[in-house]
């Protein structure tokens, strides 16, 4: 623990698994107040009983009224909020233009987009009348890969991480000076629980849940590791921090060297 975050106090959106939940034992152990809007009812369960201490509110990312809530919910809590992370997303399991039947388009696109985009937009929305008041107050939206190279996911998941990305410097120009905006792109992330979309019967399917993932995700990358929620949590207390508060409209990217192309062979 070295109190990064003391003194902070954060709202966690989409916290039950993966990513999420990991960021909040990290802030929790960086000294930050936390609260948590999530979706899955055993989920907010599990999280109330491991964590008794800290408000969870359960309630649908997508929609006005739960960010609202959740906002107040913290507000009261703690007498005010100086931080919002976004970690909602869902995934498409890499479905190609052709592998969508034109009938189902619409709702696919709906569902991607009102998910992995609407979500943060609401969020946000809900936010800034508390963050404004605050001094080094932040926004943290979740990327990934996919918001920079195509096939890391399929043709609709690739499009809302993009957007996802916009989102974060529209917003880190329209609210500078008051509030910070920054985005993490994590690549591909062991035990993350992410969901495939109802609308093209991907539903029950864990992205995770593929056989041999960590040496699958270790291969793609320079430094032959494979990453955890917990790696990429450390990505949101830096810039959640004082210690980047020179940054905004920036994008962390921990993707194992993704970026720099395969890992090289190894005798």
């Amino acid at each position: 623990m070295t109190g990064w975050l003391a003194g902070k106090r954060a709202l966690i959106v989409g916290a039950g698994s993966g990513i999420g939940r990991a960021t909040i034992d990290a802030f929790l152990n960086e000294d930050a107040q936390v609260a948590v809007l999530e979706y899955d009812s055993d989920k907010c369960a599990a999280l109330r009983q491991q964590l008794p201490d800290i408000p969870v509110i359960e309630g649908d990312a997508t929609t006005r009224t739960a960010n609202d809530e959740a906002v107040q919910v913290a507000v009261d809590a703690f007498g005010g909020l100086d931080t919002l992370v976004n970690c909602v997303g869902i995934f498409d399991f890499y479905r190609r233009i052709q592998d969508i039947p034109a009938e189902r388009i619409d709702q696919a696109f709906d569902e991607m987009f009102r998910i992995n985009v609407l979500s943060h937009i609401h969020s946000v929305k809900a936010a800034v009348p508390a963050l404004r008041g605050q001094d080094g107050a932040s926004i943290i939206l979740t990327e990934s890969a996919s918001s920079f190279y195509p096939g890391r996911g399929g043709l609709l998941y690739v499009a809302s991480k993009f957007a996802v990305r916009g989102l974060v410097t529209a917003l880190a120009h329209e609210l500078a000076p008051r509030i910070r905006v920054n985005g993490v792109a994590p690549g591909g992330t062991l035990n993350t629980d992410l969901r495939g979309l109802d609308s093209l019967d991907l539903g029950s399917r864990r992205l995770d849940a593929a056989p041999d993932r960590a040496r699958e995700l270790a291969a793609r990358t320079p430094l032959n590791v494979a990453l955890s929620g917990h790696d990429h949590a450390w990505s949101y207390v830096f810039l959640a921090s004082h210690r980047s508060r020179g940054l905004t409209g920036e994008t962390i990217r921990p993707d194992g060297g993704f970026s720099l192309g395969p890992a090289p062979q190894r005798n």
